[in-house]
């Protein structure tokens, strides 16, 4: 190698030596960029939340307690006279039981046997009636005749007075024989014993037996206890929903009709009385049911869930959407449930609001929407 090339082979290798080191800063300039302690664009967080629409419906203000059915009114009837029992028979000729309905008047039971019949005495109390009449009779004849005194025929009037008083005493002794009811309703218990067991016809019974008890059950009555402070929230009138829970969502309509002048001093509960329409038949007394009682109704108001309303700072708080954001609007609230809240102030009907999520929520925060 000459001289010349020599010279040319070592500039090249400087050139590219040159071109390494200017190179490296702007490779550096570049790598640093790549690594991990690049500053990248924050990045902003959306809070999740369902939101639902104000809507208008109906609220109320409700008490609930428990009761006791009973019935409104009851008759028991007993046997009067001594004799052989025989229950009653319906319009088909079949012996009368318990649930079986009945009309006022209808012949629940009838006593028979000479027990009864002598009780009665009713055939020689005619007789004698009818002996003391003929002889009155004779009396006013001879009187008229001025053949006997005056003492005389007033005699023969107080022994037919008499006479009739023991006959008629005897018809009414003879109708007991038959026992009625006076009222319509349906036979609760029907020819018992003292264990409970029902009795068979012919059974000797004795004065004061009780032959059956009978009630109407189209209407029930809920005896129920409620506490002191709310004397002032109920009234004769108030609608009342009753529910068993045999029966599943089934309420049952009443209506209070009575409240008890004293309040218990040991309870410091009083009670009141609940009237319920019973026309399906599907309470009994006894039952033990739900109450409640609608102290006070709203309709067609504004409501809204009362999960999106929360307390800030001692007040009452929804979110309402604005764009992507929300706004903080403090309401005033009315009558609710566990459920629902009236919106008195604060909101109007087809504002969105949030109502799940709102627990972090402050005003302006940014949102996403998720749910229904």
């Amino acid at each position: 190698m000459n001289s010349h090339d020599e010279y040319r082979s070592r500039a090249a290798i400087i050139g590219r030596v040159l071109s390494i080191r200017l190179l490296t800063p702007t490779l550096a300039i570049a790598l640093a960029g790549c690594g991990p302690g690049a500053s990248a664009p924050p990045a902003e967080f959306r809070i999740p939340v369902e939101v639902s629409t104000v809507e208008t419906g109906d609220v109320e203000e409700l008490i609930v307690t428990t009761g006791t059915l009973r019935t409104r009114e009851m008759v028991t009837l007993e046997i009067e006279v001594p004799g052989y029992l025989h229950v009653g028979r319906d319009e088909s000729g079949n012996r009368l039981a318990e649930g079986a309905a009945v009309k006022a008047g209808q012949v629940i039971a009838e006593v028979t046997g000479e027990d009864a019949r002598l009780h009665a005495r009713i055939e020689s109390t005619r007789r004698a009636l009818q002996t003391a009449e003929s002889e009155l009779d004779r009396r006013r004849d001879l009187f008229a005749s001025r053949l006997i005194a005056e003492e005389e025929l007033r005699n023969a009037e107080v022994q037919y007075e008499n006479a009739l008083y023991e006959y008629e005493r005897s018809k009414l002794n003879a109708a007991k024989s038959r026992i009625t009811t006076p009222i319509g309703g349906v036979i609760l218990r029907l020819a018992r014993n003292g264990e409970g067991l029902p009795i068979a016809d012919g059974q000797l019974v004795a004065p004061g037996f009780t032959v059956a008890r009978i009630a109407p059950l189209e209407e029930l009555i809920a005896d129920i206890d409620l506490v002191g402070p709310e004397l002032g929230r109920v009234h004769e009138g108030l609608a009342a929903r009753i529910r068993h829970y045999a029966f599943e969502d089934v309420d049952i309509a009443g209506v209070v009709i009575r409240l008890a002048p004293l309040v218990d001093a040991d309870t410091h509960t009083f009670r009141a009385e609940v009237a319920v329409v019973n026309q399906e038949g599907l309470l009994r007394p006894g039952m033990f049911v739900e109450v409640t009682i609608v102290a006070e109704q709203r309709l067609d108001v504004p409501v809204v869930p009362r999960e999106s309303v929360v307390r800030r700072g001692g007040r009452n708080v929804v979110f309402v959407l604005a764009g992507q954001r929300v706004a903080r609007r403090d309401v005033n609230l009315g009558l609710g449930d566990d459920d629902r809240v009236e919106v008195l102030a604060g909101l109007a009907p087809g504002d969105r609001i949030v109502v799940r999520g709102v627990e972090t929520l402050t005003d302006g925060t940014r949102i996403r929407i998720v749910g229904s």
